[in-house]
């Protein structure tokens, strides 16, 4: 049941970052998640009153905090991703984000049979592959030196922002067993402050001025679906972590980029490149031995 809820989460987000993106490219990261988390939080606090239960002070806290860790990590991903370059930013976000909670998972006694750690590591090195893509060399690059460029640089974001997404999934996890979907609800608050926050931030930087806005019924309609989605595999990875181990769950969750990278291939013709076949040849391998084991 594990790999199925983790896996159904893996397929949520790389649906939703798929239309995130697509969002994104005619408008912002930022414009696109002004509408994605919103409605996300709407379709969990729904979902969160008709499952009933409750949750305590301290299981909303570490929701909440997973929401402020997850919502850094998105707006870092993407800076990331604007610094470049590309086939370093990717696999790096992804394999923090899966093997932050490995670490914590063995720390608290969480232990593997030989089959199940097997496909974890082949997960783990798919996650990578998969990922990666071309560098793009048209990409201007920033003139500024010393400490300042070291801290903007492409690659340290994309470990800051896979470290986030670990961190959500970590905290998750400590939420407990108990309260139904409220911490998941916490955790999607968490993420519009991080959003608003940010969105602030940028409006007085610029002025007023935030780019081209989310406009069209096809447009909105793909943001919303963004965000629904999201919530969903939010809910997915939150029964998948309750119900099993936490390395267990977060690796066969973090390989949502496959998924992404499929659906472009067929939406935009993006050729897959090899490497990129031979990790998702690879994922197939490392899932097939987890559900054996």
């Amino acid at each position: 049941m594990v790999t199925i809820l983790a896996l159904g989460a893996a397929l949520a987000y790389g649906v939703a970052d798929f239309l995130g993106g697509a969002v994104a490219r005619r408008s912002t990261a930022l414009n696109a998640l002004a509408w994605c988390v919103p409605t996300g939080l709407a379709a969990v606090l729904l979902a969160a009153l008709l499952t009933g239960g409750s949750a305590g002070p301290a299981a909303m806290a570490w929701g909440f905090g997973a929401g402020l860790a997850g919502g850094t990590g998105l707006i870092t991903f993407y800076r990331a991703l604007a610094r470049g370059p590309m086939n370093v930013v990717a696999p790096v976000s992804a394999l923090a984000a899966a093997v932050l909670p490995v670490g914590v998972g063995t720390l608290r006694g969480e232990r593997l049979d030989a089959t199940v750690l097997a496909g974890v590591l082949l997960c783990l090195v798919a996650i990578g592959l998969v990922s990666m893509e071309a560098s793009d060399n048209g990409t201007d690059e920033p003139t500024t030196t010393g400490a300042r460029r070291l801290l903007d640089s492409g690659p340290l974001m994309a470990g800051v922002s896979g470290a986030c997404f670990g961190i959500f999934f970590v905290l998750l996890k400590t939420a407990g067993d108990g309260g139904g979907l409220w911490p998941l609800v916490a955790a999607r608050a968490g993420n519009l402050v991080i959003v608003v926050a940010a969105l602030l931030f940028m409006a007085r930087v610029r002025r007023g001025e935030t780019g081209p806005r989310v406009a069209g019924r096809t447009l909105i309609g793909f943001a919303l679906l963004s965000g629904t989605l999201d919530a969903g595999a939010n809910a997915l990875y939150l029964l998948a972590v309750r119900d099993g181990l936490l390395s267990l769950a977060a690796v066969l969750t973090s390989l949502y980029p496959a998924i992404t990278v499929l659906l472009a291939r067929f939406a935009y013709s993006e050729r897959l490149r090899t490497i990129q076949r031979l990790g998702m040849a690879i994922a197939i391998a490392g899932v097939a031995l987890v559900t054996v084991g």
